[in-house]
């Protein structure tokens, strides 16, 4: 197939571009950099031999997008494109809001007018709000979110269930995504964001480069073992090859369909610093500060309805994902020297 990537040269955009490839896919990507660098483009290349077709393009330009379907054949479009920091959303919800929603919307426009009706959306377990109870099926009721950021993946999941009923030939899969981690193997492509990190993995690795001198870790006292949160990490690639797996969906009957991506299991902060420094022998100093608005205590999936109906089901522990962040994290160090 022919997918139009959006928010493909992030950082899970960019390990499904490659997976997508690899798995002899055609990929073109539209991506405004606003989080992102566009060296990842050759990276990919290196990879997998292949250089995707490449627009930068904002989602909130309706005219930005017009020629990416005019230009190409698509056969279906993988949405990863958005703002997605819980604590910033918080601080910015205007921001948060206009990208999310109304680039969304504009995307949506362009391929109905292209006649593109295939769709993967990148939502989030943050949908849950907190959640009802877990491991969290697919059947847990949709809570209060508890950030913008949640309520942007909250309202799009509702638009496009509605979308697609007012369009019963649409195909659209909602895949809510627990937290990735990890980099691909080579090391070429991982998480770099701009600035201070707002996830848990790219904090601990710029402590561990030495960009920053100490771990801040947001509130002890939550209601877990460890009075840390607990969250389900899974590696980035798994989380790549769960797009990869959902393609097979659009042969079938359209529709919504609604997918957990996790491993099932809950990991607290604070274990997830211990099992980086057990795995890469290196020290994380750290720091308890009070909580990060918008957090809750914990959030992990059930995956079983992936492996059933996708035959999906993860494959890397946390150990890989802690060497193989470690491995990314010292090769973006060796190359800024």
């Amino acid at each position: 197939m022919n997918i139009l990537v959006s928010g493909g040269t992030g950082y899970i955009g960019s390990h499904t571009c490659v997976e997508l490839i690899q798995a002899g896919h055609d990929v073109v990507i539209f991506d405004n950099l606003s989080n992102s660098k566009v060296d990842v483009l050759d990276k990919i290349e290196e990879i997998t031999g292949k250089k995707p077709k490449f627009y930068q393009a904002d989602m909130r330009n309706a005219q930005e997008l017009a020629p990416i379907f005019q230009e190409n054949k698509i056969d279906g479009v993988i949405h990863f494109a958005g703002l997605k920091a819980v604590g910033e959303s918080v601080a910015m919800p205007w921001e948060y809001y206009n990208n999310n929603i109304c680039g969304t919307l504009n995307l949506i426009s362009e391929m109905k007018k292209a006649g593109v009706n295939k769709l993967v959306f990148s939502s989030s377990a943050t949908v849950y709000g907190d959640p009802a109870f877990v491991p969290i099926t697919e059947e847990c009721p949709l809570g209060v979110t508890t950030n913008p950021y949640g309520e942007t993946k909250k309202m799009l999941e509702r638009i496009l269930m509605d979308f697609q009923k007012a369009n019963p030939d649409w195909h659209i899969m909602l895949l809510r995504y627990f937290n990735p981690i990890g980099a691909h193997e080579s090391g070429l492509i991982g998480e770099e964001p701009n600035g201070i990190p707002n996830n848990l993995m790219p904090y601990i690795m710029q402590v561990a480069v030495g960009k920053l001198p100490m771990l801040r870790v947001f509130g002890d006292d939550y209601d877990t073992p460890d009075g840390t949160g607990v969250r389900d990490y899974i590696h980035v690639v798994d989380l790549a090859l769960g797009h990869v797996a959902v393609m097979k969906k659009f042969e079938d009957q359209p529709g919504v369909y609604i997918y957990n991506l996790g491993t099932g299991i809950g990991y607290s902060v604070l274990d997830i610093v211990k099992a980086f420094e057990k795995a890469n022998d290196i020290k994380i100093p750290y720091q308890v500060v009070e909580r990060r608005p918008g957090d809750i205590a914990t959030c992990y999936s059930d995956p079983s309805k992936a492996e059933k109906e996708l035959g999906w089901k993860t494959k890397f522990d946390l150990e890989q994902m802690c060497v193989d962040s470690y491995r990314f994290a010292r090769k973006m160090l060796n190359t800024a020297i």
